[in-house]
């Protein structure tokens, strides 16, 4: 096909189907690395050129293996464009582009998406306001953190995705004991300060170092509070143009040009403090959000983020230009958690606003979207009660085991 490119597609998640169903439909041969486990997933095989498999997930992958292996199909095969669709997926992805050579985000840039101690330096340079934070180097830069700043604090691992392994740490001999316990690894976290507040995030696409389009939202339970206490996951994007989404996207392209993003999508979060009504940045990620955001976005906007993200590195490989559709401002929420039963029975959620349900396995989700706000919020206030009373299960939150 003429101007045909060659994409290889990194994910070592289910996810990211209608990013590669667009790419093949822009008449592009497209190329897939998962993992072996992933093998039975219905991934969209007719979109796809070839899926090839790798042993392990998240951090479990040999990086050598997978450099040798796409080493030796470039014997044949011209690779245009690597991207990685997930979180883990990134330092995968700079680290064959850096071996092999192939334009786009390296490792010193990708660092900024995935080590959450890069990103606080690196916001810290550039002036975005950030919570007082302190690296586990130095046992005098930690005691003098912990004289200076009050409790409580937080222990963050450096590489993990979202608010896995995050510590909550009330006094300085229970910070000592948490840091102790973490022997030769604790360079792998970060200690800051803790910030109750609203957690905002900001959905956005870039291109040509531009921010395209951007969807603000509220976390309506944050996702620490899920991750460590159980209960229903909820957001809902906020009112356009109001006080705080103006200043939330303002940080937010504040943050994606100076920590590098040129082209692709972001799902950076942000903190509104109760205390001093100031907005902090919290994390970034060059990836589309997970928890079916991205369903919920599109709902709102019109605005599927995979699709218009495989647009946007399509344009990129071939100079050409590309052209968002057009935006609407509409409203949308999720309601998620993690269910009882396998296949959990929602059709008692029979609102006409209801517009998407979850699914997953052993996962109870709906999206509602309206042209009001307010009704947004009602319906999520209802689902989640109902969802919490008749379908949440709790299960144990898994300790941090492999740190990269």
């Amino acid at each position: 096909m003429e101007n045909s490119k060659t994409f290889l597609c990194i994910s070592n998640y289910f996810k990211g189907a209608d990013f590669l169903i667009n790419l093949k439909k822009l008449g592009n041969k497209v190329y897939l690395v998962t993992s072996e486990k992933l093998r039975d997933k219905p991934w969209p095989h007719q979109y796809i050129d070839e899926i090839f498999y790798m042993e392990g997930q998240d951090v479990d992958w040999n990086l050598e293996h997978l450099l040798l292996g796409v080493g030796n199909f470039m014997k044949s095969t011209r690779i245009d464009a690597i991207v990685a669709l997930d979180d883990y997926d990134v330092e995968k992805a700079t680290y064959l582009r850096e071996n092999l050579r192939i334009d786009g985000m390296g490792q010193t840039t990708g660092r900024y998406f995935r080590d959450k101690l890069a990103m606080r330096m690196r916001a810290k340079s550039c002036g975005i306001s950030i919570p007082a934070f302190c690296s586990l180097f130095n046992d005098h830069d930690i005691n003098s953190f912990a004289d200076a700043i009050p409790a409580p604090w937080v222990l963050k691992p450096r590489s993990e995705a979202s608010a896995a392994g995050i510590i909550k740490v009330y006094d300085k001999e229970s910070l000592w004991i948490h840091i102790n316990e973490m022997g030769n690894n604790r360079f792998k976290y970060l200690l800051e300060q803790f910030k109750p507040g609203d957690v905002y995030h900001c959905d956005s696409l870039i291109s040509d170092s531009k921010v395209i389009f951007s969807l603000t939202s509220k976390y309506l339970a944050t996702p620490m509070e899920i991750s460590q206490g159980g209960g229903v996951f909820r957001s809902a994007n906020i009112h356009y143009d109001s006080e705080d989404d103006k200043a939330i996207k303002k940080i937010n392209e504040q943050v994606l040009k100076g920590f590098g993003l040129k082209h692709g999508a972001a799902h950076t979060e942000f903190i509104k403090c109760k205390e001093d009504g100031k907005i902090y940045f919290l994390e970034t990620s060059s990836r589309v959000g997970g928890a079916h955001l991205a369903e919920m976005v599109a709902e709102a906007s019109n605005i599927n983020l995979w699709k218009e993200w495989a647009a946007i590195e399509d344009a990129l490989v071939k100079e050409s230009k590309n052209t968002l559709p057009k935006v609407k401002k509409g409203y949308a929420g999720i309601v998620l958690t993690l269910s009882k039963f396998q296949h959990p029975d929602l059709s008692s959620f029979s609102d006409p606003e209801v517009c998407f349900r979850v699914p997953l396995e052993y996962h109870a989700g709906l999206i509602v979207k309206s042209d009001k706000q307010e009704r947004v919020l009602e319906l999520l206030e209802d689902y989640g009660n109902r969802l919490a009373n008749d379908f949440t299960a709790i299960v144990e939150q898994n300790s941090v085991s492999k740190l990269h």
